[in-house]
């Protein structure tokens, strides 16, 4: 059945970005990451596109034109750079990325290596989450903030070249050392 099916999928996606968060001392987020998944309008799209292998947002997007559910994801969620899309001050620009909270885009980070892991399964490799984001997101130009994008590709490059264990470290020690009283 594939409300089963998607369920396990979003709980395992949900408990790995969970332990990352925990990792790095991001014990709310690790908690409250993707509580939306849950709800109707974006559980039961999920079901119904469900593959498995891939998020079922982009099914939904390749049937019907448009993802109803990672629109309702994207604007209920801040570890999204889509959540992030403003009107710029400056009128020449139009809508381009904020700058996203650093312990966002840590969670951004571990979002992107949790669902590597989902959906690669046994063939996950440390460098798949900068695969993919180089040929997706970082092809964005402005729509995510260029110290959004430099963090997270810095996150992604040490990832591929230097280890999960290694990267959640230097979140923990480095990135995050100085933004405890942010949470």
């Amino acid at each position: 059945m594939k409300a089963l099916e998607h369920l396990r999928t979003i709980n395992h996606h949900k408990l790995l970005v969970m332990k990352g968060c925990f990792k790095v001392g991001l014990y709310k987020q690790g908690l409250l990451h993707d509580l939306s998944k849950y709800t109707p309008s974006e559980f039961l799209v999920g079901c119904k596109y469900y593959q498995g292998t891939r998020s079922p947002n982009n099914a939904e997007r390749e049937a019907t034109g448009v993802s109803s559910a990672w629109l309702h994801h994207k604007g209920r969620n801040k570890h999204h750079y889509e959540y992030w899309i403003d009107y710029s001050l400056d009128r020449d620009e139009g809508i381009v990325g904020m700058k996203m909270p650093t312990r966002y885009v840590v969670e951004m980070f571990i979002d992107r290596v949790s669902a590597s892991k989902t959906y690669q399964k046994e063939n996950y490799q440390n460098g798949h989450p900068l695969e993919y984001y180089e040929r997706g997101a970082a092809k964005l130009g402005n729509m995510i903030h260029k110290d959004t994008a430099a963090l997270l590709h810095h996150l992604l490059k040490m990832l591929a070249e230097e280890g999960e264990e290694k990267t959640y470290d230097y979140i923990r020690r480095v990135i995050l050392k100085n933004k405890r009283r942010l949470r």
